[in-house]
C-alpha cells in the first residue's frame, strides 16, 4: 500500500514539508510506503472550465505542467495527504489551482481513497485552510483522516520551529497511524469480499429556472 503526500508550499524542505515528513515516517513504520511530491514550486494554472478533460480522465493542459503524470501516480496510490501553508487565512493559490484541476479532470483516481489535509501557519487561518482542502474530499466520497487535534502545525521560521511544536508533530504522527489503520481495514475488507459502495446518481437540482 502506498500514500502520496503533496507539499503545496513553495519551500521544498520548509515547515509544511517537515510536517508531511513526520507523517511519512510514521506511515513507513506502520508498513505503508510513503512518497512526498513537491508541487508548491510549480506554477499550476487554475482550471479554465473548458471541459476538455470530459471523458478523458486527464487535463488537456496537464502534460505541460506535470499534472497528468501526477494523476497517473494517483491511480496507483491508496491514500493521500495534502499539505498547505496558510496564505491570507486560506490554502495557498498554487495548491488550490492544482486541486481544482486534479479533482475535476481525474477525481475518479481518488474516489473512495482516504485523504488528510494538513495546514501550517504562524498563527491563524489553519482551520479555514483545512476546510478548503477537506471539501475536495467530501464531494469525492473520500474518507477523511483525522487526528487527536486539528491537522495543523505552527511555525514562523521554517522547519526548525515546526519541530518545536511538540503537539503539532504528535498530531502529524497520529495522522500517519490513523491513515495506516484505515488502509489496512480497507484491505482486510477487500479480502473478505466487501466491495466499494455504489452511489446514487442522476439527480441534479438547479435553483434558477
Amino acid at each position: 500500500m502506498k500514500v502520496l503526500l503533496f507539499n503545496g508550499s513553495p519551500h521544498k524542505e520548509g515547515a509544511t514539508y517537515t510536517a508531511l515528513a513526520e507523517i511519512a515516517k510514521q506511515l513507513e513504520q506502520d508498513g505503508i510506503e510513503a512518497q512526498i511530491l513537491q508541487i508548491g514550486s510549480t506554477p499550476f494554472a487554475g482550471c479554465m472550465a473548458c471541459r476538455g478533460c470530459k471523458g478523458k480522465g486527464k487535463c488537456i493542459f496537464g502534460d505541460k505542467d506535470g499534472l497528468n503524470e501526477i494523476l497517473e501516480a494517483c491511480k496507483a496510490a491508496d491514500g493521500f495527504v495534502f499539505g498547505s501553508p496558510v496564505y491570507y487565512a486560506s490554502a495557498n493559490g498554487t495548491l488550490v489551482s492544482f486541486l481544482d484541476r486534479l479533482f475535476y479532470a481525474g477525481g475518479a483516481a481518488l474516489t473512495h481513497k482516504p485523504a488528510a489535509a494538513v495546514a501550517c501557519a504562524r498563527r491563524g487561518g489553519t482551520t479555514a485552510t483545512l476546510d478548503v482542502i477537506n471539501k475536495y474530499f467530501t464531494i469525492n466520497q473520500m474518507p477523511v483522516i483525522s487526528s487527536t487535534y486539528w491537522n495543523i502545525v505552527h511555525s514562523n521560521r521554517g522547519a526548525e520551529e515546526v519541530t518545536q511544536d511538540l503537539e503539532g508533530m504528535q498530531t502529524m504522527r497520529n495522522i500517519g497511524k490513523n491513515m495506516a489503520w484505515i488502509l489496512k481495514c480497507i484491505e482486510a475488507g477487500k479480502q473478505v469480499g466487501i466491495g466499494l459502495p455504489t452511489a446514487d446518481s442522476g439527480n441534479m437540482t438547479n435553483f434558477i429556472r
